[in-house]
């Protein structure tokens, strides 16, 4: 299934499970449904089941958002105390939509309590108390966590799932991975069909090309990660700056935003530090999980200067997280969005995407680890791989199962839409956006708020003079921007699979046939990951321009 039959499937108000393998687009999708319903005034819950995946979507906990906070068990008496709550009673009943990210470490005893809950506060026994409920997430990542002696539930086994009959959108699109190996490992993992050969090659990944800065190391344990970068530090006598995070808003939100955020409350950097972004910036160059050096802080305003694998040297400004509900900021906190990178756990790598990571899999100790950590980065190029074990690259025979029920499906569900007439579809979308009281704005313009997605409007932005067939430059000149930055928000568009050769065209210089041969050439041998490379392979005889240009129309056919 594509990104936009997903998003058609969503408006309709069915219950929807999302999912897809890492790179296929489920935030890109989540977010442009989530700014949706807030365009057409639609009060939507956006909600994760852990902190980290809060910060990531500017959401609260699914815990904090339904009252039952660190319960294992919710008895009569715990109900009747939430449905009490005035706060929660007004947030409950308000909500339209029940967003709920990173659902494979959600337990199910806990979805099933949400459902409880949903249906006391709303007064309404049907599932979740008549909300649309859409559940995010990719059961191949890491599972949920159980207390000690206990067996966790995966979401799909609670009774709210089976009550609440999903529809699945099985997103298939690949925007992460560019190495057609890697994509070929992953895809055996999640089929259970690894073999000797890939043990083999994984052996092989030995050495990783980095001229500017080193790979970061995954662990399976905190302590591991801790003891490196600290050791690491200490070892560099360099420049050093610490910056302190600010926060304000309610102090509960506060203390769980802090605790969750990438980022440290207290960041000491040195120059020469091995750091990693933690918040996406497309328009500063940099996203969650890109890696750099420290080279120099600002003479100014004190601000670190990174280079990055490409050599480009950006300045790291202060970023905020923050945690919304109905489109007002409860509690925000601010630092400079980098930590230290020598080390990292795959839990927390969860959800970004690394150029280049040393793996370390001797210690693996649950379902998912070896996946999460192995699709974490683009190419088997930019992988470094210290050890496995015997059960690092196992998932779980029941998520394979599952997985299969899920393709099958998604398959249905995306035959049953191919029926139906355009005109019917968008006729179920505005039926319910009235039932919830909304109101799609004329000619369904959903520009009008872009509360949750600034990157993203700016990129709509480009796309939208691109349409009017300007160049790079003069898009450039009249968003008052560089040119490298339209390229990047091209290369963007593309890998969100909004963008199409048609697009483009009008930018084709003269020359174009033996250039994009050339340039496609160039790629088969070094790979479309760096520019260098092929301007090198190419001769020098092109401009870097025309070779962005011409791995953006190759990313198009691939």
């Amino acid at each position: 299934m594509t990104q936009s039959e997903a998003l058609d499937i969503l408006k309709t108000g069915g219950n929807v499970f999302l999912t897809g393998e890492p790179g296929a687009g489920k935030t890109y999708v989540l977010n442009q449904y989530i700014e949706w319903l807030e365009a057409c005034d639609v009060s939507v819950a956006v909600t994760a089941s852990t902190g980290i995946a809060a910060t990531h979507i500017g959401g609260m906990t699914i815990h904090a958002w339904s009252g039952i906070g660190a319960r294992d068990e919710l008895s009569a008496y715990d109900l009747d105390a939430i449905a009490n709550k005035e706060k929660i009673v007004k947030r409950v009943r308000k909500t339209k939509v029940l967003v709920i990210d990173e659902i494979s470490m959600l337990d199910g005893r806990l979805l099933d309590m949400v459902d409880k809950v949903c249906k006391v506060v709303r007064g309404n026994t049907e599932p979740f108390g008549g909300l649309q409920t859409v559940l995010v997430g990719d059961f191949f990542q890491l599972p949920p966590i159980a207390r000690r002696g206990d067996m966790h539930r995966f979401a799909f086994e609670s009774n709210a799932w089976n009550a609440a009959r999903f529809l699945t959108c099985y997103i298939t699109e690949q925007h992460r991975q560019e190495d057609e190996m890697l994509l070929g490992l992953l895809t055996s993992i999640r089929k259970n069909e690894i073999e000797e050969e890939h043990y083999t090659l994984l052996g092989e990944q030995t050495e990783i090309e980095q001229e500017h800065i080193e790979p970061t190391r995954l662990f399976t344990h905190n302590k591991d990660v801790d003891a490196m970068n600290e050791t690491e530090l200490k070892k560099l006598s360099t420049e050093s700056a610490t910056f302190k995070m600010e926060g304000r808003g309610s102090k509960p939100l506060l203390e769980g935003l802090k605790k969750n955020c990438l980022s440290p409350e207290l960041l000491e950097l040195r120059t020469e530090a091995m750091v990693m972004c933690t918040k996406n910036n497309f328009e500063a160059g940099y996203v969650n999980g890109t890696l750099g050096r420290v080279v120099s802080f600002d003479s100014e305003d004190g601000y670190p200067v990174i280079e990055t694998g490409t050599g480009k040297e950006i300045k790291v400004m202060p970023a905020s997280w923050s945690v919304s509900e109905d489109n007002k900021v409860l509690a925000e906190i601010s630092q400079v969005p980098l930590r230290l990178a020598w080390a990292i756990t795959i839990h927390k790598s969860q959800g970004m995407s690394l150029d280049a990571a040393e793996i370390d899999l001797r210690n693996a100790f649950t379902y998912g680890q070896g996946y999460v950590a192995l699709s974490r980065v683009r190419t088997l190029s930019g992988m470094k791989v210290l050890g496995l074990n015997a059960n690092a690259l196992m998932v779980d025979p029941k998520i394979i199962r599952m997985d299969e029920r899920f393709h099958i499906e998604s398959e249905q569900a995306e035959e049953a839409f191919a029926d139906m007439d355009k005109e019917d579809i968008e006729k179920m979308h505005h039926n319910f956006i009235e039932a919830s009281g909304g109101k799609i704005p004329k000619d369904g313009d959903v520009s009008v708020r872009k509360s949750r997605m600034s990157t993203g409007s700016t990129y709509e932005e480009t796309k939208d003079l691109l349409k009017e067939k300007k160049s790079v430059e003069t898009i450039a000149k009249e968003r008052k921007m560089a040119p490298t930055t339209i390229w990047g928000h091209l290369e963007k568009l593309a890998e969100d699979g909004v963008l199409k050769k048609k697009d483009v065209e009008h930018l084709l210089p003269t020359h174009w046939d033996t250039l994009y041969s050339d340039v496609t050439a160039a790629i088969a041998e070094h790979s479309a990951e760096k520019l260098k490379p092929l301007f090198e392979a190419t001769g020098e005889q092109y401009d870097y321009n025309d070779i962005r240009l011409a791995r953006l129309v190759h990313s198009l056919h691939t």
